[in-house]
């Protein structure tokens, strides 16, 4: 065999991985899934958001935290600096406030992703911890809450090398929590082409607290959401990629050993849990590969699963919303309180309905 068709072999071997992984990646992002329409109720777009809305979470008396103008690769965006909102859900004007953020606190660069909220016993102080990406790079900024003024003061800002692609975050204590790493490479490229491409299962979660850092749970193909059970026994872990979420059993040493998986049949971002009823809602790209080649013409639809009973040997999964992308597009998140839920976007609006 002669050199020129040594290479023609190779080339097209080389042809033959890439379209197989191509289809591959299709297949997993849903692209040729047709979406259809399932509403609720009295749905309102709320006011002041329109740059997205990308994670959501609400305290036990109807405090809604939100998370707005993050800037991800791949994704749309605006030149738009990055901002939380916040929303009284028991006020029944529904109208988001922007906070204030200290002046000690560099605005230009605030990119926030994932957010969690943690309520100190002791005094019921209110953390708030916002995953942040200045630059594309990955930290945690932990904010105290001042409810007289809405506004946030700035405590401490963590970063560690086994934090290097944080998604989401779950607070567990005042400087504790666990969160997810999304991607396993720290080089761009590396990350959005030859990562997702390779679908390799190399994405963790990570435990910290000041006295010790540590990966506790790995295997993922994109770890995503996470959060935690009412009675904190148990986190929860989305893996977008492989259309699951995780369940997991807490140690005591914060440790975090698998005990099952729930398939939910769609592309989830983040999860939220109802603190009564301990019930998951999930915000979810029912077709990913329009998030991506982003056309408004063909726009992303938005998808809310709601799970029950998780623990049990049969969980409920339920689809509670459905959209073409024609009222709100690239639904990440969905957090209810009471009778209402709010739905959140990557890059797009603030969705609120009634639930039936």
């Amino acid at each position: 065999m002669g050199k020129l068709g040594f290479i023609s072999i190779v080339i097209a071997a080389l042809a033959l991985v890439l379209g197989q992984r191509i289809l591959n990646l299709r297949t997993r992002a849903f692209a040729s899934r047709e979406l259809a329409q399932k509403h609720l109720p009295n749905c309102v777009l709320l006011k002041n958001i329109y740059h997205g809305s990308e994670d959501i979470t609400i305290t036990g008396d109807g405090l809604a935290f939100i998370s707005s103008g993050l800037k991800y690769p791949g994704l749309p965006s605006t030149d738009v600096t990055g901002k939380i909102f916040f929303l009284d859900m028991t006020n029944h004007r529904m109208k988001p406030v922007e906070l204030r953020m200290p002046r000690n606190f560099d605005l230009e660069s605030f990119n926030p992703h994932g957010i969690s909220l943690y309520t100190d016993p002791s005094d019921d102080a209110i953390y708030l911890f916002v995953v942040n990406h200045p630059e594309h790079n990955s930290q945690v900024e932990i904010f105290h809450f001042v409810r007289d003024d809405h506004s946030l003061v700035h405590l401490k800002t963590i970063q560690h090398e086994l934090l290097h692609s944080v998604n989401d975050i779950v607070a567990l204590g005042v400087e504790s929590f666990y969160a997810t790493n999304d991607h396993y490479f720290t080089n761009e490229l590396l990350k959005t082409l030859v990562e997702i491409l390779l679908l390799q299962p190399w994405t963790n979660v990570v435990y910290y607290s000041p006295e010790e850092v540590k990966v506790v749970s790995e295997g993922y193909y994109f770890a995503n959401g996470v959060n935690i059970s009412p009675d904190k026994r148990h986190v929860y872990v989305v893996d977008l990629l492989d259309h699951n979420v995780h369940v997991l059993e807490r140690k005591e040493d914060n440790a975090l050993v698998q005990v099952k998986a729930v398939a939910v049949g769609s592309l989830c971002d983040n999860v939220e849990v109802d603190a009564v009823t301990g019930d998951l809602w999930l915000g979810c790209h029912p077709n990913a590969m329009k998030v991506l080649r982003f056309d408004p013409t063909d726009p992303p639809g938005s998808e809310v699963i709601q799970i029950k009973n998780i623990h049990s040997d049969q969980p409920v999964v339920t689809q509670v919303y459905e959209d073409d992308g024609n009222v709100i597009m690239g639904s990440s998140v969905a957090a209810t309180y009471g009778k209402k839920l709010l739905i959140g976007t990557v890059f797009h609006k603030t969705l609120c309905c009634d639930l039936e």
